[in-house]
């Protein structure tokens, strides 16, 4: 039976700079399936400060946060839970009776499935970007293991404190060097954009890698991800840390965990 909106459903929201149907159809997918009087909206904004005073004064129970947000919401916000307080950067906002509490869930994502892979620590790291999705994949990156690595980003200014933060050492441009694990955390290649057909390495690099992750999850196949699988290398999609992330983000919200296998449902009538 289809579930009916009504004074009691509680909402939850995210907010993006590129909204994208991901999160809402994972969100509401489970919330119909698990009975739960809640309903998932993506919105936009222009104004970041109206835009989170309205999640307070308006009992919304929770927002998902993504590019450009997850810096510039923190000064709005009243606690930050552990791991958003050590990278600095929120992906998750909870409202508990006007408390503002941010998370960051794409870290947990990010562990989670870099621990998968099972790769030899030892092997050099390249991460694009230093924004706030950097930021996770970084603290990641070193919680997993992997020592030896390179922040790739043109901004100096974020980049080198991002790279020292976490022992890495911070380039402008790549240069020469054999990475065995390319992470994408850059908009380059998002449906929408002025790069989305742009590969955020060159070829030559994506040959030598044993791993290729790129963080943006629209499309589901990014231009580096079809590179890299025709290339035979292992991958990370986007679309897989938007599933696990939501999913923490879902209990954090409602207080109930999906199982792994209502997760993989959810995921792909996301990605349908």
């Amino acid at each position: 039976m289809s579930r009916h909106i009504n004074k009691d459903t509680r909402l939850c929201i995210s907010l993006a700079g590129r909204p994208s149907n991901i999160g809402t159809r994972f969100h509401n997918y489970l919330y119909e399936e698990m009975g739960l009087n809640f309903v998932y909206k993506a919105f936009t904004t222009q104004d970041l400060a109206a835009a989170i005073a309205g999640i307070r004064g308006l009992g919304i129970r929770g927002c998902g946060v993504s590019m450009p947000y997850k810096e510039a919401c923190i000064p709005y916000l009243d606690e930050l839970d552990a791991s958003a307080k050590a990278l600095r950067s929120v992906n998750t906002i909870v409202n508990d009776q006007g408390h503002l509490h941010g998370f960051n869930t794409d870290y947990i994502a990010v562990v989670h499935l870099l621990k998968q892979q099972r790769l030899p620590h030892d092997l050099p790291v390249v991460l694009r970007g230093s924004g706030g999705m950097a930021k996770a994949v970084a603290g990641a990156l070193r919680d997993v293991g992997f020592r030896s690595g390179i922040v790739l980003a043109r901004n100096e200014t974020t980049g080198r404190p991002l790279a020292r933060t976490y022992g890495y050492e911070w380039r402008a441009e790549l240069g020469d060097g054999s990475p065995g694990v390319l992470i994408n955390a850059t908009p380059i290649g998002m449906a929408g954009g002025p790069d989305a057909e742009t590969l955020a390495f060159d070829p030559a690099v994506i040959d030598q890698a044993s791993l290729v992750f790129d963080v943006v999850a629209l499309p589901p196949e990014t231009p580096l991800i079809r590179y890299a699988r025709a290339a035979g290398k292992a991958v990370i999609t986007g679309t897989e840390v938007i599933a696990l992330q939501a999913a923490e983000q879902f209990a954090l919200y409602t207080g109930v965990r999906p199982t792994e296998e209502q997760i993989r449902r959810a995921s792909e009538y996301a990605r349908s």
